[in-house]
């Protein structure tokens, strides 16, 4: 420690006015080690309190400090002259302005922590959800708000709200955050000689800032050094412990007898070094609120609307009827956030969001990339638009022909995307050897739902993404296959071991042409080899694979991410249509 630690330089230059994070209450130790009144003892503590005012009353506001607005009182409702007094509202004792607690503490008991409660107006306002002590916006992509922080014993100790936001709701309603808070940092030494104050104690005080600090000399153990205790005891004599029901009356002096003597602390000599910060400041309205009051603001957002490069804003995208390009990697980082979907209207259209309530109709052109109606971009919210725009590349490759078919035609195309059809396929596997052999195909698997929601063709971007997307087939499919119970249909010769596609190609080749079911089973078998590419197979090794699974690796990886998908729930719809086929008199045979 050094002696500018004590006087918080770092902390007396920073402002809450422009950090990102803005306590509305906090009461907590930053720093806390060893015992008080003993070397080796630090600490530092931050507390605050907050209180919202309208904008015209803040020079009135600041006649308040700490005592008024700090920690020091929780929040209550109380009558008083017949009038009643709700517990969100500070009311200045000269009833010049009222103001707003933004968080509430309520006063708990012995054995309750107190409880820290958000406004509901500003949990309401912003359209906030609570998830244990946090509060997420699902309207903008479930980012964090506000949280709350706990100490070790589960009480409450900080909440803190994302300024962008309070700042939006204080615009709202013409209001400042008057914040007020106390600081100080303090050791237990036994030489003090490092501090060069010229004063003790020494104080500071600039506007809406009082720092003081002290040296001071105590005991150790904490009391205060050469300072001498009075000790006063005093009892009555006219107590009978005889008397079943004991009375008395106010004590006389006859019946009161008293002595005193002084302890003087012996400990030797430390000192206690420590600085003390007093800030009341202000959190400022922003000058725009787009969440609550809708205002708008110049455009930040651009997009390439022409083949000459023409980049225009939300306010001009819908002026004709027009189509924007994007890369597909779009459709990964808005399905793949929380409370994002991808879902399937035709073969190469459907519909993606990166929040629940904003659905956008997308196609997928003849080069992979993605065709979005420009209106429908212009109508996201700006954080949305933030991300497609991140995508966003000229026109190429003419607009989705699917896509135009829907939205100018209106002849929806009847073609169906193999991704929905993934689980379908495999339930129906399912149905078909539970009724014929008494038990499912395919097992299931811990992460199922989980896999099938991935495995589309966005995942196939790059060669990492393919294999990565045939990987997750696999471990659906080949990794899945109730192999045990297929091997009590056709038992493996003795001494020999089978796979679990050999087991199923086996069982397959008892009711049709073994080269047809060699052939039924090769996509899944491609598949399968395609997950071991991670293991740097060589390229001819890798081109047999793509060759089994029967994609095309000259066409672009958004394609070959589409013929996978489509093999592969071909492969198992063949396989499902087989064995509906099987004479169910050969359940008798199987377990």
């Amino acid at each position: 420690m050094n002696q500018e630690w004590f006087e918080m330089l770092d902390i007396r230059k920073r402002f809450y006015d422009t950090a990102v994070w803005v306590p509305l209450r906090a009461a907590f130790d930053i720093l806390s080690e060893g015992e008080y009144g003993y070397i080796g003892y630090k600490r530092e503590f931050f507390g605050a309190g907050s209180l919202a005012v309208p904008l015209k009353n803040k020079s009135d506001t600041e006649k308040l400090g700490w005592m008024e607005v700090g920690i020091s009182h929780d929040h209550g409702s109380y009558v008083d002259n017949g009038k009643y007094h709700q517990s969100d509202i500070f009311e200045d004792d000269k009833g010049t302005f009222t103001g707003i607690h933004l968080l509430l503490a309520q006063r708990g008991n012995s054995d309750e922590h107190s409880i820290w409660h958000l406004h509901q107006d500003i949990v309401i306002a912003l359209g906030l959800k609570r998830e244990d002590d946090v509060w997420v916006s699902p309207d903008e992509g479930y980012v964090d708000v506000a949280h709350l922080r706990r100490r070790e014993d589960g009480s409450p100790c900080l909440l803190e709200i994302r300024a962008e936001h309070l700042k939006d709701y204080l615009c709202a309603r013409d209001m400042a955050l008057y914040l007020t808070s106390y600081r100080t940092r303090m050791i237990v030494v036994d030489n003090p000689s490092f501090i060069k104050w010229t004063d003790n104690p020494i104080s500071q005080i600039s506007k809406g800032d009082r720092w003081e600090g002290r040296v001071i000399e105590i005991h150790e153990g904490g009391s205060a050094y050469g300072a001498k205790t009075a000790i006063f005891h005093a009892s009555r004599t006219d107590v009978d412990p005889e008397e079943d029901v004991p009375t008395f009356d106010f004590p006389a002096n006859e019946n009161i007898v008293s002595t005193s003597w002084t302890v003087e602390d012996k400990g030797r000599k430390l000192y206690i070094i420590e600085g003390e910060l007093w800030r009341n400041e202000w959190v400022n309205p922003s000058t725009l609120s787009h969440r609550i009051r809708g205002d708008k603001s110049p455009a930040t957002v651009y997009f390439i609307t022409d083949s000459s490069g023409t980049r225009e804003d939300a306010e001009t995208l819908d002026k004709h009827g027009r189509w924007l390009w994007f890369k597909p990697d779009v459709i990964m980082a808005l399905a793949h956030r929380r409370g994002g979907s991808l879902e399937w209207y035709t073969c190469d259209t459907g519909g993606v969001k990166c929040s629940p309530d904003y659905n956008i109709h997308f196609g997928i052109n003849q080069l992979g990339l993605i065709n979005v109606y420009a209106k429908d971009i212009s109508l996201l919210p700006e954080w949305q638009q933030k991300i497609w725009a991140g995508y966003n590349v000229g026109p190429d490759g003419k607009v989705s022909e699917e896509l135009l078919a829907s939205q100018m035609r209106a002849i929806p195309a009847r073609t169906h995307a193999p991704e929905p059809f993934l689980s379908k396929g495999i339930d129906l596997a399912n149905e078909v050897t539970l009724a014929k052999f008494n038990f499912r195909l395919f097992r299931e698997h811990e992460h199922k739902s989980q896999l099938l929601k991935i495995c589309h063709r966005f995942r196939s971007i790059d060669l990492s993404g393919f294999l990565s997307l045939a990987k997750d087939l696999a471990r659906l499919t080949a990794d899945s296959i109730n192999t045990d119970s297929l091997q009590t249909i056709v038992k493996p010769p003795e001494g020999k071991k089978w796979g679990s596609l050999k087991s199923l190609e086996n069982v397959l080749a008892k009711y049709i042409e073994p080269q047809e079911a060699r052939s039924l089973l090769s996509p899944l078998v491609g598949i399968y080899e395609l997950r071991l590419a991670d293991a740097h197979l060589p390229s001819n090794t890798l081109k047999e694979s793509y060759t089994l699974a029967k994609v095309d690796d000259t066409k672009p990886f958004i394609f070959q991410g589409f013929m996978i998908l489509h093999m592969c729930v071909s492969s198992i719809y063949g396989i499902a249509e087989v064995l509906k086929e099987v004479n169910p008199d050969l359940k008798k045979t199987c377990i």
